[in-house]
């Protein structure tokens, strides 16, 4: 008897084809997996404070601490100006935003090493993984955001001297979808390196915290009288988006629409990167993990 081949072939329920390559982004099966997504989001969410005394409540609790010694040590100790801005309201609002680049990054940073136990037993798209702390940390946002805007009209109905651009609050959205942009491509550029370089791990955490006095999170733009110093700090991605943050809710902030789109290239051009080295590393990173 013989076989024939192709009927055989052709009579598969499901065949499963390798994806060799490097430049592609399968949307379609991310979305088919949404629903592992949203069981990971939940994880993170209930994992993180879980058994803590607090629980959710640390979600407004570091961002006020972080604030109050902001406040003490660069207000009231180092006496950086603020231009006029309260400045527990002046630090919150790059905290807030800050806060999340620096949770998406942080997070997404260890996907592969911390996740390795799933991946290495069943198959799902990858960046399901990271894509869950954007989703994720977005319930932090906006819990954080609530804190701000509270403070932020206390301080409008208190009579501080605030000029905010109320028209503008339709681009917050897309200041949060650069910052979760850039959050994501750093992220996984890293992940995926340190699954065979592991000194990354450590400078992680430490360039964060470089990396946020390389933006107007203490101070404003305004005061670097420098032009030089001034732009290289723009060269930083986040530097527009803190600034354009500031200059809605605070009318302090400098508003430049070129800065603001080289910001969405560099964080185009830096998903794209970063995806070409994730769909490299995760065919073989079970290796070497």
């Amino acid at each position: 008897m013989v076989m024939n081949t192709k009927d055989t072939a052709d009579n598969w329920d499901l065949v499963i084809k390798p994806k060799t390559k490097w430049y592609q982004l399968d949307l379609a099966a991310i979305w088919s997996y949404r629903d592992l997504l949203m069981l990971f989001v939940r994880r993170d969410f209930v994992s993180v404070y879980k058994q803590t005394l607090l629980g959710p409540l640390w979600y407004i609790i570091q961002p006020v601490l972080t604030t109050l010694t902001f406040t003490v040590i660069f207000s009231g100790i180092a006496k950086i100006s603020t231009n006029g801005i309260p400045p527990v309201l002046f630090y919150l609002s790059g905290i807030t935003l800050w806060t999340y680049f620096s949770d998406c990054l942080n997070r997404t940073s260890n996907t592969f090493i911390s996740n390795s136990g799933i991946f290495g037993k069943v198959y799902f798209p990858r960046l399901v993984a990271p894509l869950s702390v954007l989703v994720s940390n977005l319930i932090k946002l906006g819990i954080q955001m609530v804190l701000f805007l509270t403070i932020w009209c206390y301080y409008l109905i208190k009579g501080a001297s605030l000029a905010p651009h109320y028209y503008m609050l339709i681009f917050i959205p897309l200041l949060v979808i650069i910052m979760a942009g850039l959050g994501l491509g750093f992220g996984i550029l890293i992940s995926s390196l340190t699954t065979k370089y592991r000194d990354l791990t450590f400078l992680v955490g430490f360039g964060t915290q470089l990396a946020m006095y390389a933006s107007p999170i203490i101070y404003p733009l305004s005061s670097i009288h420098n032009i030089r110093y001034r732009h290289i700090l723009m060269l930083n991605p986040v530097t527009s988006i803190i600034e354009t943050f500031k200059y809605i809710f605070l009318g302090n902030g400098i508003l430049s629409w070129h800065a603001l789109l080289y910001s969405v290239v560099f964080m185009v051009l830096l998903l794209l990167a970063a995806v070409v080295v994730f769909n490299k590393v995760e065919k073989s990173f079970m290796d070497t993990v």
